[in-house]
Protein backbone atom coordinates (compact mmCIF):
# COMPACT_ATOMS: atom_id res chain seq x y z
CA UNK A 1 0.00 0.00 0.00
CA UNK A 2 1.23 3.52 -0.62
CA UNK A 3 1.39 6.30 1.96
CA UNK A 4 3.57 9.39 2.72
CA UNK A 5 4.45 11.01 6.27
CA UNK A 6 6.54 13.86 7.75
CA UNK A 7 7.75 15.52 10.88
CA UNK A 8 10.20 18.12 11.33
CA UNK A 9 11.11 19.18 14.84
CA UNK A 10 13.91 21.19 16.79
CA UNK A 11 15.30 19.91 19.30
CA UNK A 12 18.70 20.56 21.65
CA UNK A 13 20.13 22.69 18.83
CA UNK A 14 19.20 20.70 15.93
CA UNK A 15 16.81 21.20 13.44
CA UNK A 16 15.06 17.48 12.31
CA UNK A 17 13.40 16.76 8.93
CA UNK A 18 12.14 13.24 8.12
CA UNK A 19 9.62 12.16 5.37
CA UNK A 20 8.32 8.96 4.27
CA UNK A 21 7.32 7.49 1.41
CA UNK A 22 5.71 4.37 0.57
CA UNK A 23 4.79 2.23 -2.39
CA UNK A 24 3.85 -1.62 -3.40
CA UNK A 25 6.22 -4.33 -3.41
CA UNK A 26 6.54 -7.73 -2.86
CA UNK A 27 9.05 -7.69 -0.19
CA UNK A 28 10.82 -5.06 2.06
CA UNK A 29 12.96 -2.60 0.73
CA UNK A 30 14.66 0.79 2.16
CA UNK A 31 15.96 3.52 0.33
CA UNK A 32 17.43 5.10 2.49
CA UNK A 33 19.50 8.97 2.71
CA UNK A 34 20.47 10.99 5.62
CA UNK A 35 22.42 14.04 5.63
CA UNK A 36 26.48 13.78 5.31
CA UNK A 37 28.28 12.44 8.06
CA UNK A 38 25.03 10.70 9.87
CA UNK A 39 25.11 7.54 8.25
CA UNK A 40 25.79 5.56 11.78
CA UNK A 41 22.10 6.22 12.54
CA UNK A 42 20.98 4.31 8.65
CA UNK A 43 20.85 1.25 10.93
CA UNK A 44 18.91 2.39 13.31
CA UNK A 45 16.32 3.67 11.23
CA UNK A 46 15.81 0.53 9.23
CA UNK A 47 15.04 -1.20 12.68
CA UNK A 48 12.85 1.45 13.52
CA UNK A 49 11.25 1.21 9.67
CA UNK A 50 10.74 -2.73 9.89
CA UNK A 51 8.51 -2.24 13.25
CA UNK A 52 5.73 -0.24 10.76
CA UNK A 53 6.53 -1.79 7.51
CA UNK A 54 7.23 -5.73 6.44
CA UNK A 55 6.21 -5.48 2.49
CA UNK A 56 7.22 -2.18 0.03
CA UNK A 57 9.40 -0.20 -1.01
CA UNK A 58 10.17 2.81 1.66
CA UNK A 59 11.72 6.04 0.48
CA UNK A 60 12.95 7.56 3.93
CA UNK A 61 14.99 10.91 3.80
CA UNK A 62 16.57 12.41 6.79
CA UNK A 63 17.86 16.20 7.29
CA UNK A 64 19.74 16.91 10.39
CA UNK A 65 20.95 20.28 10.61
CA UNK A 66 23.03 21.91 13.29
CA UNK A 67 21.47 25.20 14.77
CA UNK A 68 24.32 27.41 15.01
CA UNK A 69 25.25 29.70 17.90
CA UNK A 70 27.70 32.50 18.99
CA UNK A 71 29.89 29.91 20.97
CA UNK A 72 29.85 27.76 17.60
CA UNK A 73 32.40 30.51 16.15
CA UNK A 74 35.52 32.51 17.00
CA UNK A 75 37.64 35.10 15.85
CA UNK A 76 40.98 33.96 14.20
CA UNK A 77 42.95 36.93 15.46
CA UNK A 78 46.46 35.65 13.67
CA UNK A 79 44.20 36.04 10.41
CA UNK A 80 43.00 39.19 11.10
CA UNK A 81 46.36 40.60 12.70
CA UNK A 82 47.50 39.42 9.28
CA UNK A 83 45.44 41.75 7.47
CA UNK A 84 45.08 44.23 9.16
CA UNK A 85 49.10 45.02 8.61
CA UNK A 86 48.99 44.07 5.52
CA UNK A 87 46.32 46.56 4.39
CA UNK A 88 47.97 49.36 7.09
CA UNK A 89 51.34 48.75 5.16
CA UNK A 90 49.47 49.60 1.51
CA UNK A 91 47.99 52.81 3.20
CA UNK A 92 51.31 54.03 4.61
CA UNK A 93 52.51 53.05 1.08
CA UNK A 94 49.99 54.88 -0.81
CA UNK A 95 49.67 57.62 1.22
CA UNK A 96 45.43 56.48 2.04
CA UNK A 97 44.32 58.01 5.05
CA UNK A 98 41.28 55.39 5.09
CA UNK A 99 40.34 53.70 8.57
CA UNK A 100 39.95 49.81 8.69
CA UNK A 101 36.64 48.61 10.35
CA UNK A 102 36.61 45.58 12.02
CA UNK A 103 33.27 44.80 10.52
CA UNK A 104 34.75 45.18 7.03
CA UNK A 105 37.63 43.07 8.21
CA UNK A 106 35.48 40.14 9.65
CA UNK A 107 34.25 39.01 6.11
CA UNK A 108 37.57 38.26 5.03
CA UNK A 109 38.10 34.79 4.24
CA UNK A 110 39.29 32.88 7.48
CA UNK A 111 38.57 35.74 9.81
CA UNK A 112 35.44 33.72 11.42
CA UNK A 113 35.78 30.08 11.92
CA UNK A 114 32.91 27.45 12.76
CA UNK A 115 33.56 25.59 14.84
CA UNK A 116 30.16 22.79 15.21
CA UNK A 117 30.46 22.16 11.47
CA UNK A 118 31.15 18.40 11.70
CA UNK A 119 28.38 16.10 12.52
CA UNK A 120 27.40 15.33 16.03
CA UNK A 121 28.25 11.74 17.53
CA UNK A 122 25.43 9.26 16.34
CA UNK A 123 24.58 8.15 20.00
CA UNK A 124 24.05 12.46 20.61
CA UNK A 125 21.98 13.04 17.58
CA UNK A 126 19.69 9.75 18.06
CA UNK A 127 17.43 10.44 20.79
CA UNK A 128 16.54 13.73 19.06
CA UNK A 129 15.78 12.35 15.79
CA UNK A 130 13.82 9.17 16.75
CA UNK A 131 11.01 11.19 17.84
CA UNK A 132 10.46 12.54 14.83
CA UNK A 133 11.13 9.79 12.58
CA UNK A 134 8.08 7.73 14.70
CA UNK A 135 6.14 10.75 14.27
CA UNK A 136 6.41 10.44 9.78
CA UNK A 137 6.05 6.94 10.09
CA UNK A 138 2.73 7.38 11.79
CA UNK A 139 1.51 10.01 9.88
CA UNK A 140 2.35 7.04 6.92
CA UNK A 141 0.51 4.30 8.01
CA UNK A 142 -2.64 6.30 9.24
CA UNK A 143 -2.75 6.85 5.60
CA UNK A 144 -2.19 3.27 4.85
CA UNK A 145 -4.57 1.90 6.88
CA UNK A 146 -7.24 4.19 5.37
CA UNK A 147 -6.32 2.71 1.74
CA UNK A 148 -6.63 -0.77 3.44
CA UNK A 149 -9.69 -0.32 4.76
CA UNK A 150 -11.41 0.42 0.87
CA UNK A 151 -8.80 -2.32 -0.28
CA UNK A 152 -10.32 -4.82 2.32
CA UNK A 153 -13.78 -3.91 0.95
CA UNK A 154 -13.17 -4.67 -2.32
CA UNK A 155 -11.30 -7.83 -1.38
CA UNK A 156 -14.97 -8.92 0.10
CA UNK A 157 -16.80 -7.55 -2.92
CA UNK A 158 -14.41 -10.37 -5.24
CA UNK A 159 -14.86 -13.02 -2.17
CA UNK A 160 -18.60 -12.48 -3.00
CA UNK A 161 -18.75 -13.08 -6.77
CA UNK A 162 -16.94 -16.43 -6.15
CA UNK A 163 -18.92 -17.01 -3.52
CA UNK A 164 -22.06 -16.76 -5.61
CA UNK A 165 -20.37 -18.33 -8.76
CA UNK A 166 -19.56 -21.62 -6.91
CA UNK A 167 -23.06 -21.64 -5.58
CA UNK A 168 -24.43 -21.93 -8.90
CA UNK A 169 -21.88 -24.92 -9.83
CA UNK A 170 -22.73 -26.59 -7.18
CA UNK A 171 -26.54 -26.75 -7.96
CA UNK A 172 -25.71 -27.04 -11.69
CA UNK A 173 -23.04 -30.63 -10.53
CA UNK A 174 -25.92 -32.74 -9.91
CA UNK A 175 -27.64 -31.90 -13.26
CA UNK A 176 -24.83 -32.86 -15.52
CA UNK A 177 -24.68 -36.52 -14.55
CA UNK A 178 -28.13 -36.35 -15.09
CA UNK A 179 -28.12 -35.01 -18.26
CA UNK A 180 -25.50 -37.31 -19.58
CA UNK A 181 -27.52 -40.59 -18.38
CA UNK A 182 -30.62 -39.05 -21.13
CA UNK A 183 -28.24 -38.33 -23.73
CA UNK A 184 -26.59 -41.62 -23.66
CA UNK A 185 -29.77 -43.31 -23.82
CA UNK A 186 -31.20 -41.40 -26.04
CA UNK A 187 -28.58 -41.86 -28.29
CA UNK A 188 -28.06 -45.68 -27.66
CA UNK A 189 -32.10 -46.40 -28.49
CA UNK A 190 -31.27 -44.54 -31.42
CA UNK A 191 -28.55 -46.82 -32.81
CA UNK A 192 -30.66 -50.23 -31.29
CA UNK A 193 -33.84 -48.59 -33.34
CA UNK A 194 -31.26 -48.27 -36.21
CA UNK A 195 -28.46 -51.28 -36.37
CA UNK A 196 -31.23 -53.72 -34.66
CA UNK A 197 -28.91 -54.17 -31.53
CA UNK A 198 -28.69 -54.93 -27.72
CA UNK A 199 -27.27 -52.96 -25.36
CA UNK A 200 -27.12 -54.68 -21.24
CA UNK A 201 -28.22 -52.07 -19.13
CA UNK A 202 -25.54 -53.10 -17.10
CA UNK A 203 -22.87 -51.51 -19.91
CA UNK A 204 -25.28 -48.04 -19.44
CA UNK A 205 -24.77 -48.12 -15.89
CA UNK A 206 -20.85 -48.90 -16.12
CA UNK A 207 -20.73 -46.19 -18.65
CA UNK A 208 -22.52 -43.19 -16.69
CA UNK A 209 -20.59 -43.91 -13.91
CA UNK A 210 -17.29 -44.14 -15.27
CA UNK A 211 -18.55 -40.38 -16.22
CA UNK A 212 -19.88 -39.21 -12.84
CA UNK A 213 -16.58 -40.62 -11.48
CA UNK A 214 -14.40 -38.14 -13.84
CA UNK A 215 -16.51 -35.07 -14.03
CA UNK A 216 -16.85 -35.35 -10.16
CA UNK A 217 -16.23 -32.19 -8.95
CA UNK A 218 -17.69 -32.19 -5.01
CA UNK A 219 -14.17 -32.16 -3.68
CA UNK A 220 -12.85 -29.44 -5.49
CA UNK A 221 -15.98 -27.54 -4.48
CA UNK A 222 -15.35 -27.97 -0.56
CA UNK A 223 -12.10 -27.13 -1.12
CA UNK A 224 -13.02 -24.12 -2.89
CA UNK A 225 -15.37 -22.80 -0.50
CA UNK A 226 -12.91 -23.45 2.71
CA UNK A 227 -10.17 -21.72 1.20
CA UNK A 228 -12.86 -18.80 0.92
CA UNK A 229 -13.30 -18.85 4.13
CA UNK A 230 -10.08 -19.18 5.20
CA UNK A 231 -8.97 -15.94 2.73
CA UNK A 232 -11.98 -14.17 4.59
CA UNK A 233 -10.89 -14.83 7.80
CA UNK A 234 -7.05 -13.47 6.82
CA UNK A 235 -8.76 -10.56 6.07
CA UNK A 236 -9.91 -9.70 9.46
CA UNK A 237 -6.94 -10.66 10.72
CA UNK A 238 -5.18 -8.18 13.21
CA UNK A 239 -1.78 -9.41 11.98
CA UNK A 240 0.27 -8.45 8.37
CA UNK A 241 -1.43 -11.17 5.73
CA UNK A 242 -0.26 -10.37 2.18
CA UNK A 243 1.59 -13.57 2.04
CA UNK A 244 -1.24 -15.95 3.74
CA UNK A 245 -3.08 -14.00 1.36
CA UNK A 246 -1.36 -14.33 -1.98
CA UNK A 247 -0.93 -18.66 -1.27
CA UNK A 248 -4.49 -18.70 -0.34
CA UNK A 249 -5.59 -17.30 -3.79
CA UNK A 250 -3.25 -19.04 -5.43
CA UNK A 251 -5.08 -22.37 -3.93
CA UNK A 252 -8.24 -21.45 -5.05
CA UNK A 253 -7.32 -20.74 -7.96
CA UNK A 254 -5.40 -24.56 -8.52
CA UNK A 255 -9.39 -25.66 -7.48
CA UNK A 256 -11.10 -23.36 -10.07
CA UNK A 257 -8.75 -24.77 -12.87
CA UNK A 258 -9.59 -28.37 -11.51
CA UNK A 259 -13.14 -27.96 -11.36
CA UNK A 260 -13.00 -26.07 -15.10
CA UNK A 261 -11.46 -29.44 -16.65
CA UNK A 262 -13.33 -31.73 -15.15
CA UNK A 263 -16.64 -30.40 -15.36
CA UNK A 264 -18.44 -31.14 -18.93
CA UNK A 265 -20.61 -28.33 -18.92
CA UNK A 266 -21.18 -25.10 -20.27
CA UNK A 267 -22.81 -23.45 -17.94
CA UNK A 268 -20.25 -24.28 -15.24
CA UNK A 269 -17.71 -23.53 -17.71
CA UNK A 270 -19.09 -19.87 -17.83
CA UNK A 271 -19.53 -19.76 -13.37
CA UNK A 272 -15.31 -21.01 -13.61
CA UNK A 273 -14.67 -17.90 -15.94
CA UNK A 274 -15.98 -15.59 -13.49
CA UNK A 275 -14.39 -17.46 -10.45
CA UNK A 276 -10.73 -16.78 -12.55
CA UNK A 277 -11.84 -12.94 -13.57
CA UNK A 278 -12.53 -12.53 -9.89
CA UNK A 279 -9.40 -14.47 -8.56
CA UNK A 280 -7.43 -12.05 -11.25
CA UNK A 281 -8.47 -9.15 -9.72
CA UNK A 282 -7.90 -10.51 -6.29
CA UNK A 283 -3.89 -11.31 -7.25
CA UNK A 284 -3.71 -8.16 -8.07
CA UNK A 285 -4.99 -6.06 -5.13
CA UNK A 286 -3.37 -8.41 -2.94
CA UNK A 287 0.22 -7.25 -4.21
CA UNK A 288 -0.82 -3.98 -2.28
CA UNK A 289 -1.28 -5.73 1.05
CA UNK A 290 1.12 -5.81 3.80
Amino acid sequence: MTGFGDARDERADHALSVEVRAINNRHFKLNLRTTEGYGALDSRIESVVREYIRRGTVNVNVRIRHLSAAEDYRVNAAVLEGYADQLQKVAAKRLMAEELRLEQLAQLPGVIEELSSEAHAADDVWPLLEPSLRAALHAMTQMRLAEGGALADDLRAQCGAVDASLQRIAARSPLVIEGYRQRLQDRVGEALAKFAVTVEPLDLVREICVFADRSDISEEIVRLRSHLAQFVQALQAAESAGRKLEFICQEMGRETNTIGSKANDAEISHEVVEIKTALERIREQIQNVE
